[in-house]
């Protein structure tokens, strides 16, 4: 698999995040009410290249990627919003009466504040929730009005994406022949699949819809129709690298079979194979561009992503 993507549109400027923290405030408290949030409530949650938020109180607000797609964005934002999908996707807020839905030309949405999973605390990571979750998002079938208008999911392109920016950032880097040979193994059909899929699944995108109530899957930025075995590719990928336990990766395929997942069948590798490859490709491509960067050497799991593409192409990395 070797498409050339499409070239991406300049990046915008970063919002203000004066600006978007304005915005949370408001959401928070529409009519100027006084704000009594503690200070530990409020802040910047993320500040990337593919999405800013910011917190204030029960509330985020978020200013997507650059390069949106504003039509495929409101569709998928119409999609997050649907009953259907209340039990999956945590739903969208409405912006405030003087919020723009667009900042610095990046798309802005605002969300309920959940509890996300506690990184410091692996083993209490609600894999089977994560996999019961996703087997029902698979399970429903767009709902009417949608089947038509929404977006491919956008996991495969991602993987194009980050192979594109590896050769761009570390072209002479010894490592990125290798990653380019295991990415020659994946085929370029991503397949006939139109399920709804969430695109960039990891335990990043969990939070609980209240402090101690059920999980939810967010970021809509990669939702739509394709393939659900994408969305079970970086655990996937992580176990045949040796990163996730088996007994977790048990935990999670069970759960997703359990639940009625239509990803997996009776032999899973057979759908498995070709997208953990490619989250596999995905993963060391970035590992490379962003080291390359930063000027620092690999890091261990970043070397094992490395050694795991070397696998893949049947290279020798002695």
């Amino acid at each position: 698999m070797d498409p050339v993507p499409r070239t991406p549109p300049p990046l915008a400027p970063p919002p203000p995040l004066d600006a978007l923290a304005a915005l949370a405030r408001a959401a928070a408290h529409p009519a100027a009410a006084p704000c009594r949030c503690a200070d530990e409530c409020v802040g910047v949650l993320a500040d990337r290249d593919d999405g800013t938020v910011v917190r204030h109180g029960d509330l985020v607000a978020k200013a997507h990627a650059p390069g949106t797609d504003p039509a495929a964005h409101r569709v998928r934002l119409a999609l997050a919003a649907h009953r259907d999908v209340a039990g999956v996707l945590l739903p969208p807020l409405p912006l405030p009466r003087s919020g723009a839905d667009v900042l610095a030309g990046r798309p802005v949405t605002v969300w309920p504040y959940g509890p996300p999973v506690d990184p410091a605390d692996p083993d209490a990571a609600p894999w089977e929730e994560a996999a019961r979750l996703l087997a029902l998002l698979h399970r429903t079938p767009p709902p009417p009005g949608h089947a038509d208008r929404l977006p491919a999911m956008r996991a495969p392109v991602k993987a194009a994406l980050a192979v594109d920016r590896m050769r761009r950032a570390a072209p002479d880097h010894p490592a990125t022949a290798t990653v380019l040979d295991a990415w020659r193994t994946v085929p370029a059909d991503p397949g006939p699949y139109r399920l709804l899929c969430h695109g960039d699944f990891h335990l990043g995108q969990l939070v609980r819809s209240a402090p101690a109530g059920p999980w939810r899957l967010i970021d809509i930025d990669d939702l739509g129709l394709g393939d659900p075995a994408w969305d079970l590719a970086r655990p996937a990928a992580w176990f045949a690298a040796g990163i996730l336990p088996p007994e977790v990766w048990s935990r999670f395929l069970g759960a997703y079979q359990e639940a009625g997942g239509p990803a997996v069948d009776g032999d899973p590798w057979g759908r498995l194979d070709v997208p953990a490859r490619a989250l596999t490709v995905q993963t060391a491509a970035l590992a490379l561009a962003k080291s390359t960067a930063e000027r620092r050497p690999l890091d261990e799991v970043e070397e094992v992503m490395i050694d795991t593409c070397a696998r893949i192409a049947g290279r020798r990395t002695g």
